[in-house]
C-alpha cells in the first residue's frame, strides 16, 4: 500500500534543521533513503522536485545531486522528460542482494563472540521491537524492525564500511518487500526465526547461528523471487 505523499514529505521537513550540520546533498540523500527503508517511499513513486525541495529547504541543484547519489545506489531512476522515480527491482536484483547479504551477515555472526555487549543488545532490541509491532498488528513496522535486526547482525563485524554497505543493501531490499501481497504472511514466520538467532548468539553457538541464518536467507530469497513470477 502506498503511503500518502505528505507522510514522507513531512518527515523530510521535520529533519531539515539537521541539514546545515553535514553535506547537504548527502544528508538529503540519507533522509530519502530512510523513507525508502521505512517503507514510505515505494517502487514506482515519483519524487516531486518542487514539493521535496520546499520540504527539505534546499535548492534544485542540491536536490538533483541527492538524486544522483541515490541513482548510484540503485534506489532511484531518472526517466528522461518524466522525472525521478523510486526504482522497481527485478528478481535478478533480489538474488544479487542476497548474495551480498550472505557474505556480510554471516561474517557478522562469526564475530559475535568478540562483539561488545551493546552490539549484542541491539540484536535483542530489534527483535523485541518486531514482536511488539506484530502484537499491535503493524506489519510494515515489523518489516522495518526486521531490517534493523539484520543491520545489527552485520554490525557485529565492527566495520563502518560494512555498516554502510549493509545500509544501502537493506534499503534496496525494502523495495522488494512491497512485492509481497501480504506483509503479515511474509514477515510473521521470521519473528520466531529472529528470536532463535538471538538465542543462539546469546548462548555462544555462532556455528549453529550461521547455519540457521543461511537457511533463513535461502528461504526469504526464494519467497521474494517467486513473488516476481520467475
Amino acid at each position: 500500500m502506498t503511503a500518502a505523499p505528505e507522510a514522507w514529505l513531512d518527515r523530510i521537513a521535520a529533519a531539515r534543521d539537521d541539514l546545515d550540520r553535514s553535506s547537504t546533498a548527502a544528508r538529503v540523500a540519507d533522509l530519502l533513503r530512510d523513507q525508502i527503508t521505512a517503507g514510505l517511499l515505494v517502487p514506482g513513486a515519483r519524487l516531486p522536485e518542487e514539493e521535496l525541495g520546499k520540504a527539505a529547504g534546499v535548492s534544485r541543484n542540491t536536490l538533483r545531486e541527492s538524486f544522483r547519489l541515490l541513482v548510484k545506489e540503485r534506489l532511484l531512476v531518472h526517466e528522461f522528460n518524466r522525472g525521478v522515480f523510486v526504482r522497481t527491482l527485478t528478481a535478478g536484483d533480489v538474488a544479487d542482494i542476497y548474495r551480498a547479504r550472505r557474505i556480510l551477515e554471516c561474517e557478522g555472526l562469526r564475530n559475535a563472540a568478540t562483539a561488545p555487549p551493546e552490539a549484542l543488545a541491539r540484536l535483542d532490541a530489534a527483535v523485541t521491537a518486531g514482536e511488539r509491532a506484530a502484537a499491535a498488528g503493524d506489519w510494515p513496522e515489523v518489516g522495518t524492525a526486521d531490517i534493523r535486526f539484520h543491520k545489527a547482525i552485520a554490525a557485529l563485524c565492527g566495520s563502518p564500511r560494512v555498516d554502510e554497505m549493509v545500509r544501502h543493501l537493506l534499503a534496496e531490499l525494502r523495495l522488494a518487500f512491497h512485492q509481497m501481497v501480504s506483509p503479515r504472511d511474509f514477515h510473521e514466520p521470521y519473528l520466531a526465526r529472529n528470536r532463535q538467532l538471538v538465542d543462539l548468539v546469546q548462548r555462544g553457538d555462532t556455528t549453529a547461528a550461521e547455519r540457521e541464518l543461511r537457511a533463513y536467507l535461502d528461504t526469504a530469497e526464494a519467497q521474494l523471487i517467486r513473488a516476481y513470477g520467475t
